[in-house]
């Protein structure tokens, strides 16, 4: 029995009565199933799923393949079948109350896991026993019991007087196991867990076996009683008991008194339950302990409604309404029934709570197979009554259970008819009750109407209540009105589909009474909402012209103060949403509600601004406008002249006056018509090129087109001239002016006759000279609006073909403005133009990636992708950023250049390239003002310096040197740096450090490689080296980072160019002229850091002879003049070094050009510093003596001269410190030592 086999399949009537198959097993109560996949709702042993129910309502054999034998064992007893119960009624029963008392008996013991196999075999045992003979009773009635007649006079066996007798003590019998038993109610606490042991099997306590065999008892009970009704056609009178009224009990007064008494338990069950459910989990906590709880309702359900149809007898509703009544009565005035109900805590409440849930079971057929089509037999007269008692004002409703009240109503309205009473009755109550919130503190008010912040969410809370079906958590999320609301709406949805428009004619007036001019003026604020949201309801279900035409006319009736209420907008625009959705003309609503925008927009446009108070209020009524409008655009399928009315000059007088977050909201509405107008075009397009379209789809699609353009008009008049104005606003226009310019330009691609006539012939080209090539527009702007521009490959194809030949170009140059002002905060505020960090951070990071987006794009042009693939660079968007973009691309049109072959090319990319670059000295001026950005100086001299370098061959033409010259003059050489009493702001020295070896590196390939000489590039380069060399000589040479000297570096990165050599003699003569030109003791500044400065020049560069002949008298004066230590100390190693590099020059032999230098040295000084000089040229002596050897006829003339000079005859420590020179040259030496010792002594004698 605990372990049945699956469900038998459901056969036909007929089948059933010639097959023998295991289903006719004996059913019972069981709960021992599984469900985990929940499409099971009974076990397969059960009454309804073993087809035990349909055979009993069909009055079929209950078992027609059981009890076949001669003898039936039953109670461990063998039994002649057809006459046991006859002759042993009484013992059978008797046995039936012994096994019933072993069964309770079992309860006492202690069922722990030890025990209890033991205890669940034999409670299974003791029940399929009872089972069994009760099943045997219901068999030999049908089979075996014969109808006696009671007039004959013929004599009859013993055995057919007892048969006669049976149907009585059967009705004894069963009245007295009913009264053995006792009630479900009466049971111990049940138990009914199971547990499981090894092999899976689920083993049950005697608890709830004897649960199970009363279920089964009460059911089977029923089932004879029935059975003895349709066998006999008669009333059964018993011999022994007499009912509650006196009377003898029958079989129909035991039944009916067994139904109330089973019922009055089950509600008791219930009530155990529901003292436990709180009212928002009323509808999801059920009120059956178990499955075989709620297969007795419903085997009740059926049985009951089944007599009813062939009887006098009740329905089941009526005799669950007449037990659930009794809990509204006073305890002195209550009927009492034979079983006492328990009082619950909330009568109200917990009928609702059964009504519901009872009213589920209808959905289960004979078979308990649930059915959602299944016709649900309604029961609306008692709920009507529970409806009136629970909205009954004298005894005070709560919201919270009036919303549970309400759940379980609208739960039955899915169930059942339509009731247009039950709508009356609350209707009542709510167009009483308008003005209040229906709120509970402690819950959130999700579904209420002010708390609903645009006309859409009302309308989509509004859609929600006429849903079919409803959210679980409804309860929470929704007051009361909400729940009315869905009643409303569902009652009016089934009746208005059974029975036409006479239902909604109905309500209409009922509801519509309730409004008029005093009413209206009643209404608070939530009054107001409650209000629109009915009135929604009611157009979304109903007539919705007839329905806003009627708010219409009661808004009219409203108090002045509620005139201009946000709400007031919020319904009418949500009634406008409607009419859009069901495709209605929308021209009588557009011309009241766009009327009142326009005179709404001026006052918020002639309003001061300290006046912030009334803006907000005129700003939160536009808002509502532009939101809903938006709306109804994008939910239009077709446009329509109404369309049209909703854009007037409003907006336009709205524009001007904005702050920024309301500029943005107006143009995201913008660009949101926009879209969905050339969406809309696209369409059209589409449907006209099909093939065979006849005229009068053609007609149509033509007047689609007409509107599409008068709305398109409508925003080029009333938006347009405020975006063209706002591309030179005095701060950064919002990103969303370059999407909505862009979607305008689309706009103009699509419709070109709707464009202005100051944008014809070509609106698109005209645009994108507005906001694209415009250099007065901001940068941000620029490169937002070029992103959308170049994303579109149909515009860029337009372009091509359209004879705009210069559009790469100058989305180039547009590009290049861009980045080179990625710092300039304001473009006309000077002194408020920067954003004066050193790192990239300091711009905007929506800007760095939009930069980056334009960038990636702008690669993809032929022209640039052209440039990329004849120098030979490959741009990677993932690693390169927008300012390293700029530098590859620099660079790669300079190798381009220099690889193109003819003249001709070469001509034609200049001028190409003098168009990408624009007025670009205009694009960086801002960054040379007085007010210093960091950042933006660091990016103009390192992109400017890579242009003058990368380009340098560009700039050697006459076309380009003209730029060349005014770059030169603007950022290395302004009037500043002239100046030299005034310091350089560090910023700029700091950027010029950094990029002066690139100009150095490119003046001197354009003074190699110019095509006429220019002496003027000359004088500018030597000019730029005179003004940086000393400005960044350390100020003394012991300081690291001589080495980093920007003009040294110039020299250092360059080495293997060849027209670097010409940079080095520029430098020479630089340094010959502005420190070695000085004269006595008038010496230059930071001459030590010079003379470093040579010696690293000297050491780094293969340095001529003819560039030591120009460094070396400088470096000898330096000697001889100044005392100073670290002077002489450098001095001499640039002495060292310079006669070194001549040896490695002249292969080894003694260079003339030196020879030279030091006997001019020796003529200039020789008469006043000869000891300074005898020194020197023993360290040069030192490392070539050939040099020193060759001025030794000078230094004897010019000791000579000395000598005859002063007139005092031989100086003889100038001798001895010439001799001791003479003695370090060897042979030579020796020579000269002994003829100027001869001529000694020939003086003397």
């Amino acid at each position: 029995m605990d372990n049945c086999p699956a469900a038998s399949t459901f056969l036909t009537d007929s089948l059933e009565l010639e097959l023998e198959t295991e289903w006719c097993k004996p059913p019972c109560f069981s709960c021992d199933f599984d469900n985990r996949g929940g499409g099971k709702h009974f076990s397969g042993e059960s009454y309804l799923s073993s087809g035990a129910l349909k055979r009993l309502i069909l009055n079929l054999d209950p078992l027609p393949t059981n009890f076949e034998e001669d003898t039936v064992e039953i109670f461990g007893i063998q039994w002649v079948t057809e006459t046991a119960l006859v002759n042993s009624s009484r013992v059978l029963f008797h046995l039936l109350r012994q096994q019933l008392y072993n069964l309770e008996t079992l309860l006492q013991a202690n069922c722990d896991f030890g025990k209890i196999s033991t205890l669940h075999c034999k409670a299974a045992n003791i029940r399929q026993q009872c089972v069994t003979f009760l099943h045997y009773v219901k068999v030999f009635i049908f089979r075996s019991l014969q109808v006696q007649n009671a007039e004959s006079h013929v004599p009859v066996h013993p055995y057919q007087t007892l048969e006669a007798q049976l149907p009585s003590v059967l009705i004894d019998e069963l009245h007295g196991l009913l009264l053995y038993i006792g009630h479900l109610s009466e049971l111990p606490i049940i138990n009914t867990g199971a547990f499981v042991n090894q092999n899976q099997t689920k083993l049950f306590p005697p608890s709830w076996h004897l649960l199970h065999l009363h279920l089964d008892i009460h059911w089977l009970v029923l089932e004879i009683l029935h059975m003895l009704g349709e066998k006999l056609k008669q009333v059964i009178y018993s011999h022994q008991f007499m009912n509650l009224a006196g009377d003898n009990l029958t079989n129909v007064s035991l039944f009916e008194e067994h139904c109330e008494n089973l019922l009055c338990d089950l509600i008791n069950l219930s009530l155990n339950r529901y003292d436990k459910v709180r009212p928002s989990e009323a509808l999801m906590s059920h009120h059956c302990p178990c499955p075989c709880i709620k297969e007795l309702w419903v085997l009740l359900i059926h049985l009951l409604n089944h007599r009813s149809k062939w009887s006098l007898s009740e329905s089941f509703w009526n005799w669950l309404n007449k037990v659930l009544k009794t809990l509204f009565e006073k305890s002195n005035d209550r009927r009492r029934p034979s079983v006492p109900v328990i009082q619950p805590r909330d009568p109200l409440g917990f009928s609702w709570w059964m009504i519901t849930h009872v009213a589920s079971f209808y959905q289960f057929d004979r078979h308990g197979i649930p059915d959602e089509m299944r016709q649900m037999e309604s029961n609306w007269n008692f709920v009507e009554e529970l409806l009136k008692k629970s909205i009954n004002v004298q005894d005070g409703v709560l919201e919270e259970q009036l919303r549970m009240y309400l759940h379980c109503c609208l739960t039955l309205c899915d169930f059942w008819e339509p009731n247009i009473a039950v709508v009356t009755i609350l209707w009542e109550y709510y167009s009483k009750n308008l003005n209040s919130s229906f709120s509970i503190s402690r819950l959130p008010l999700k579904g209420l109407t002010y708390v609903i912040k645009s006309p859409l969410s009302m309308l989509e809370m509004v859609k929600t209540c006429c849903c079919d079906k409803q959210d679980h958590d409804l309860y929470k999320s929704s007051s009361s009105y909400t729940f009315f609301l869905c009643i409303l709406a569902k009652v009016l949805k089934k009746a208005m589909k059974n029975n036409g428009p006479h239902p909604w004619k109905q309500v209409k007036g009922r509801i519509y009474s309730k409004f008029h001019q005093k009413r209206m003026e009643e209404l608070t604020e939530v009054g107001l909402q409650n209000f629109f949201s009915l009135f929604l309801l009611l157009a979304c279900v109903a007539e919705v012209e007839d329905v806003a035409s009627h708010v219409l006319g009661l808004l009219n009736f409203l108090k002045p103060a509620f005139i201009t209420s946000p709400l007031i907008w919020k319904g009418q625009m949500a009634f406008l949403l409607m009419y859009t959705q069901k495709n209605l003309d929308i021209s009588v609503l557009a011309e009241i509600f766009s009327g009142a925008f326009r005179e709404k927009a001026k006052e918020f446009l002639v309003s001061k601004n300290d006046e912030m108070g009334q803006k907000q209020t005129l700003w939160s009524l536009l808002s509502i406008y532009i939101d809903g409008v938006q709306e109804v655009f994008e939910t239009s399928h077709c446009l329509h002249p109404s369309h049209e009315k909703l854009l007037n000059d409003g907006f336009s007088m709205l524009l001007r006056a904005c702050q920024e977050s309301e500029l943005r909201t107006v143009l995201s509405f913008l660009q949101a018509v926009l879209a969905r107008i050339r969406s809309m075009h696209q369409q059209l397009c589409q449907e006209l090129q099909r093939e065979n379209v006849d005229l009068i789809v053609q007609s149509s699609l033509s007047a689609k087109e007409r509107h599409l353009a008068a709305v398109a008009s409508a925003l080029w008049r009333h938006f347009f001239s405020f975006l063209k104005s706002q591309r030179m606003s005095q701060i950064v226009p919002p990103s969303q002016l370059a999407d909505a310019a862009a979607d305008f330009t689309l706009l103009a691609m699509d419709l070109p006759s709707t464009a202005p006539s100051d944008l014809q012939p070509q609106p698109v080209t005209s645009m994108i000279q507005l906001f694209g090539w415009d250099d007065i527009v901001w940068p941000q702007v620029v490169a937002r609006y070029l992103s959308h521009f170049l994303q579109n490959s149909m515009l860029c194809e337009a372009l091509s073909h359209s004879g705009c030949v210069s559009f790469q170009a100058l989305t180039i140059r547009s590009w290049i403005r861009c980045i080179l002002q990625m710092y300039i905060k304001n473009l006309y505020v000077p002194d408020d133009s920067f954003i004066d960090l050193n790192t990239e951070q300091a711009v905007e990071k929506d800007y760095m990636e939009q930069l980056a987006e334009l960038t990636r794009l702008l690669f993809k042009l032929s022209e640039v992708k052209n440039i990329l693939s004849k120098a030979q660079v490959e741009y990677l968007p993932m690693q390169e950023g927008p300012k390293k973009a700029l530098v590859l691309f620099l660079e790669a049109v300079g190798i381009t250049y220099g690889n193109l072959p003819t003249l001709s090319d070469k001509s034609a990319m200049v001028t190409k390239s003098l168009e990408y670059l624009g007025e670009i000295l205009k694009y960086i001026k801002p960054y040379l003002g007085k007010k210093i950005s960091s950042a933006g100086l660091q990016l103009t001299y390192t992109i400017m310096g890579t242009l003058v370098k990368s380009w340098a061959q560009i700039f050697a033409t006459s076309k380009a040197q003209k730029l060349l010259f005014r770059i030169i003059d603007c950022l290395l050489l302004p009037h500043t740096v002239l100046q030299q009493e005034k310091e350089l702001p560090a910023p700029m020295l700091t950027a010029i450090q950094k990029s002066l070896p690139l100009y150095l590196q490119g003046m001197c390939i354009v003074c190699c490689q110019s095509q006429n000489p220019n002496a003027y590039l000359t004088q500018l380069l030597g000019n730029v080296i005179e003004q940086y060399i000393g400005r960044f000589l350390p100020a003394s040479p012991h300081v690291l980072g001589l080495g980093q000297h920007p003009v040294l570096l110039a020299l250092r990165n360059s080495a293997t160019v060849p027209p670097m050599s010409s940079l080095k003699k520029c430098i020479v003569q630089v340094i010959r002229k502005s420190y070695f030109e000085f004269k006595g003791s008038l010496l230059p500044p930071r001459l030590a850091s010079i003379l470093a400065f040579i010696l690293q020049l000297v050491k780094e560069t293969n340095i001529d002879v003819s560039e030591i002949e120009l460094l070396l008298p400088g470096v000898l004066k330096c000697l001889v003049l100044v005392s100073e230590p670290q002077v002489k100390r450098l001095a001499t190693e640039n002495l060292q070094y310079m006669v070194k590099a001549c040896q490695v020059g002249s292969g080894g032999e003694p260079a003339t050009q030196l020879t030279s230098v030091f006997r001019k040295f020796i003529e200039d000084y020789g008469m006043r510093y000869d000891y300074q000089i005898y020194s020197i040229l023993e360290t040069v002596a030192a490392l070539d003596q050939q040099v020193v050897i060759h001025l030794i006829s000078t230094l004897t003339q010019s000791l000579k001269s000395s000598e005859q000079k002063w007139g005092l005859g031989r100086n003889i420590a100038q001798r001895e410190a010439y001799s001791k020179l003479l003695s370090h040259l060897g042979q030579v030496g020796q020579d000269e030592i002994q003829r100027l010792q001869d001529d000694n002594i020939k003086s003397i004698l």
